[in-house]
């Protein structure tokens, strides 16, 4: 799926970034030119990003047999 169409950007492309490092939008941007356009992608990198650098009470959850 692409998250930013202005550069033709993938969410594979930007989760790639975020592993590689990115912590920002900005980084993002400066890694693979995504939201460097319009900017109507930011929202959706900031959710990429919190997702990577946030922990999920889910992964804290027993595992049920």
């Amino acid at each position: 799926m692409y998250v930013c169409i202005c550069a033709a950007v993938p969410d594979t492309e930007i989760r790639s970034c975020i592993a590689r490092g990115a912590s920002t939008v900005e980084d993002v941007g400066d890694a693979c030119g995504a939201g460097t356009g319009c900017g109507s992608c930011h929202d959706h990198i900031d959710v990429f990003l919190a997702a990577a650098h946030a922990p999920s009470e889910l992964a804290e959850m027993p595992v049920s047999a």
